[in-house]
């Protein structure tokens, strides 16, 4: 498309804006009706500790939201001799969970409690038994409740509780709503109704029944919407606290805001049941649409939604890259020592790529990169480790595969409790994230250890903004009847390349054998808990 023809979408306003509150970055990206990113802006920042919680200061949210859409428009300005004014839609999205709770007149009355916090294990432990329902100690109604057990003095002025995504759609919009993928990050969502579960709505206000709060808890939770359906307009008041040079239009459409979870699908094209996607860093998550509800509840499963309502099956592990990231960063040191600089692509494709030289089963070797707790293997803390016995084929490539292993070593016995317990289908699986950079090696130790399909887009590099825009874009662009899984299908992602590799045998027998040693294991990873300090 010319740049002529852009300044025209530009100047029509025929353009989708996607801004997501990441946990170190906050993005906002423009694109245009063929979902190409016309501009960009960002903005980092970091969580604070603070009396115990983490959180992110209220300012700065605003400085942040401002920023990014500041340096977003001045790359418009830049590119396109435009000055931004009209939108075509808006749509925004944050971290899931946490705990935003403000009074009648919109304050905000304690800071904010991020999906970071492990501070609601009681408040957990108590829903969950209550409901038979998994939640999270991270779940927005975990912090309310663990609040009320506290006795926080702050309860009894609730007048709203929502996410970081739906204040921030709140603020600019006046709508108390939020996407049912946030939502279902608030409180258990009931896919036949996509509302909160009215059962479990009773089952805790009967619970608090007693402490006389002015509040129920339907009348204090955002209002939950499906993809696709009208959120409000950009107000005054909205329109000049994002553009605070005034240039920007009231009136624009926004969608339903979201969380990262539900943009990191949308943006890897997996929103269609028996479809899913695997995110890997620091730590790893598998979500995977289901047909349908799992049987029973799992402490190791969460279950959230996709935005247009599906259930979700979302395995998290808390490690899987940084023990890994630790031993590239010795291999960096040697290799200087020796007199010689390696940038991180080369250093990374020559160690990774070493791995596909290995044993099947990385030669008898073992390693945990867990440097925190694990809930899913039952670790209260971590304790990176390596280890061999006199037997083990100790080599640079089984080491390699060892770690590779080990960083989906708790995902696989996750995943396990979906395919095999429950019996759950997946077509085909995406993997994003850093680790997927070089190429073939990270694909076939996901494939091998999850014995299923796993591709890589040209576009899973794009991240959770571009996800929000394209939500944005949805909400104004789609069919009468469209849903959204058609949507990204056969529009979005039609003519996208992607890198598909399927399990190999010998790999997916040599991944078997390893997690059962990776099992066998884990009283060794226990010990050095209890004495290793």
């Amino acid at each position: 498309m010319s740049q002529a023809d852009l300044k025209e979408i530009i100047t029509q306003g025929k353009t989708s804006l996607g801004i997501e509150f990441g946990s170190t970055r906050i993005k906002a990206v423009l694109i245009d009706p063929s979902f190409e990113t016309i501009a960009s802006g960002s903005y980092e920042w970091e969580n604070q500790l603070k009396d115990g919680f983490w959180t992110y200061d209220q300012k700065e949210i605003i400085k942040g939201l401002q920023a990014a859409y500041r340096e977003m428009k001045q790359e418009v300005s830049t590119q396109y001799g435009v000055t931004l004014q009209i939108v075509g839609s808006i749509g925004f999205s944050a971290m899931m969970h946490g705990y935003m709770a403000f009074d009648k007149q919109g304050e905000l009355l304690v800071p904010f409690r991020t999906w970071r916090n492990a501070t609601t294990g009681a408040s957990a432990k108590v829903l969950t038994d209550l409901f038979q329902f998994n939640i999270p100690e991270r779940w927005t109604i975990a912090h309310l409740y663990q609040a009320i057990l506290n006795g926080e003095e702050h309860v009894p002025s609730i007048d709203f509780v929502t996410t970081l995504g739906g204040y921030i759609h709140w603020l600019l919009t006046g709508s108390k709503s939020i996407g049912i993928g946030d939502a279902s990050g608030v409180f258990p969502i009931d896919e036949g109704t996509h509302n909160y579960h009215p059962a479990m709505v009773q089952q805790f206000d009967d619970l608090i029944a007693s402490r006389n709060y002015p509040w129920t808890l339907q009348a204090v939770l955002p209002q939950v919407l499906l993809s696709g359906e009208q959120a409000g307009t950009l107000t005054a008041a909205g329109a000049l606290l994002l553009d605070p040079e005034d240039d920007l239009q009231p009136g624009i459409p926004l969608c339903p805001p979201e969380g990262d979870a539900g943009t990191g699908m949308v943006a890897t094209n997996s929103v269609k049941k028996r479809t899913g996607n695997v995110s890997v860093g620091t730590s790893v998550f598998a979500m995977i649409v289901l047909e349908h509800e799992l049987s029973k509840l799992y402490p190791e499963i969460d279950m959230v939604t996709t935005p247009d309502g599906s259930p979700v099956g979302m395995v998290h592990a808390n490690n899987c890259s940084s023990d890994l990231n630790a031993w590239m960063g010795l291999f960096r040191e040697f290799a200087q020592a020796m007199g010689y600089e390696a940038d991180s692509g080369k250093l990374y494709g020559t160690l990774l790529s070493k791995a596909l030289e290995a044993d099947p089963d990385a030669g008898g070797l073992l390693s945990y990169g867990y440097l925190s707790g694990e809930n899913i293997t039952g670790l209260e803390q971590g304790r990176p480790l390596f280890v061999r016995s006199p037997e083990s084929n100790f080599n640079l490539a089984n080491f390699m595969r060892t770690h590779l292993f080990s960083a989906f070593g708790a995902l696989k016995i996750g995943m396990d409790i979906l395919t095999e317990n429950e019996k759950v289908a997946i077509d085909s699986l995406l993997g994003h994230g850093g680790l997927f950079k070089t190429p073939v090696v990270g694909q076939k130790a996901l494939a091998a250890a999850l014995n299923v399909p796993i591709s890589v887009m040209s576009t899973a590099g794009e991240g959770g903004a571009w996800g929000m825009a394209l939500l944005a874009s949805y909400a104004i662009n789609k069919e009468p009847n469209e849903n959204l899984a058609d949507f990204l299908g056969e529009k979005v992602f039609k003519d996208v390349a992607g890198e598909e590799i399927a399990p190999d045998p010998a790999d997916v027998a040599g991944f078997g054998t390893f997690i059962e040693r990776y099992k066998a294991g884990l009283a060794i990873e226990q010990a050095a808990v209890d004495h290793l300090k």
